[in-house]
């Protein structure tokens, strides 16, 4: 896999028939393809970058007026699926950092430049189930890590007007670690 992409509707119908149509459009490996709170429906997808271009554009197209947003990271960072599924390994929990979205796909372009940016951990990419339509990331490492992590998520373009806070813990409590997983 080099590419992740992944569309965004305010229809469930709609984004099931985008999903078809992008699964149909390109030679791409489906990772999800679910509804979302706010009666949104996300269509996740991995391949090589042109066939997942093709495909978000298939999607795009089928989704119209109903795409809230889309996106493709033509490389993105092997931790960045793990974490969408919760599945990431981690070790020993140092800071903790946490980053929220309006915007699930910008949640993913932003979790992807923080673990490009510096050396820190994934734990999870929650994407809008029960959240009201919203998105968090949770990333653990050293505390300059995840705050370069974090600074480097908030200067992505796709940011902006998208994140509504971010903290980094330096020494979470332990109820808090556990409560991450």
């Amino acid at each position: 896999m080099n590419a992740l992409g992944m569309i965004e509707t305010n229809s469930i119908p709609l984004g099931i028939d985008a999903a078809d149509a992008m699964l149909k459009a390109a030679s791409v490996e489906l990772v999800a393809a679910q509804p979302v709170c706010a009666g949104k429906y996300i269509v996740i997808i991995t391949g090589e970058v042109a066939a997942v271009k093709s495909s978000v554009e298939a999607g795009k197209i089928k989704a119209g007026q109903r795409l809230v947003d889309s996106m493709v990271i033509p490389h993105v960072h092997e931790q960045v699926p793990k974490a969408i599924n919760a599945c990431n390994e981690i070790g020993q929990v140092s800071a903790v950092g946490v980053m929220e979205s309006f915007s699930l796909c910008s949640a993913v372009v932003v979790a992807d430049a923080a673990v490009k940016a510096a050396d820190i951990q994934l734990i999870d990419i929650r994407l809008g189930r029960g959240l009201g339509g919203k998105s968090f990331i949770t990333m653990t490492g050293e505390v300059a890590a995840v705050r370069a992590a974090v600074n480097a998520g908030e200067k992505m373009p796709e940011a902006a007007g998208m994140l509504s806070e971010s903290v980094v813990i330096p020494a979470p409590h332990p109820d808090i670690i556990k409560s991450l997983y």
